[in-house]
């Protein structure tokens, strides 16, 4: 179960979902939403990682929109595109930059706080850790990070990028450039998943990919104990 919270910006609260794990403690986890908003799979994820132990805050970045989630289907695609087009993304860094340090000053977070993002959020999560001193952070096909990679040198916390050979949003050659420049950094993991699609971890789109879904979350599981571990 999640709870409904605000968390304070420099121009107003934002509305974000808080998870706490059975112990009702641990490592802080700030999830950043695909381009459909806080949706029935970000809910899922949330939920997921909370169960091993996190205590997860995911922010609804289109809050100044006024819009927490659109619909997958029937046309949510191009919705979506829409908002995240309007979206002021220097805003949407320091929203994520607040919600990085609100979360770390909870009394339920015994740990430090760590990035987790899925496309839109993937991006997003990637220039928060650029800004924001974080221990971890998880990015799963990145939409944004091709116009993001002269950040790369200022991301130095360990990181865990996914991408799909077959991605439809990310061509062949942006995945490359987006390789090279983030694993200038000895602390960088990159894993690229044959036959695999953009979201391609995400079970209500047309473009999952079972088993990839599930090596690619084998994967951050393991990252994330390694880096952000529970109970240490």
């Amino acid at each position: 179960m999640s709870e409904r919270v605000l968390v304070p910006t420099d121009s107003g609260d934002m509305p974000a979902r808080l998870w706490l794990p059975d112990s009702g403690a641990g490592p802080g986890i700030v999830l950043c939403q695909e381009i459909f908003g806080i949706s029935p799979y970000i809910l899922r994820r949330a939920a997921d990682l909370a169960a091993l132990g996190y205590v997860v805050l995911a922010p609804e970045f289109f809050w100044r929109l006024g819009v927490s989630a659109v619909p997958e289907q029937d046309g949510g695609l191009e919705r979506g595109m829409a908002l995240a087009g309007q979206l002021d993304w220097p805003l949407a860094v320091r929203d994520g930059a607040a919600a990085v340090r609100w979360l770390d000053e909870r009394t339920e977070v015994t740990g430090p706080v760590g990035l987790v993002g899925f496309c839109f959020g993937g991006g997003l999560a990637f220039n928060i850790a650029a800004t924001q001193p974080v221990e971890v952070l998880v990015s799963y096909y990145g939409s944004a990070l091709p116009m993001l990679l002269e950040l790369a040198p200022s991301v130095t916390v360990p990181s865990l990028h996914h991408f799909g050979r077959a991605d439809s949003f990310i061509d062949r050659e942006a995945v490359a450039r987006i390789r090279a420049a983030v694993t200038a950094s000895a602390a960088t993991v990159f894993h690229e998943y044959d036959g695999a699609d953009h979201a391609f971890d995400n079970p209500d789109l047309p473009w999952h990919h079972p088993d990839a879904s599930a090596l690619a979350w084998e994967r951050t599981v393991d990252f994330l104990g390694e880096h952000l571990p529970v109970g240490s």
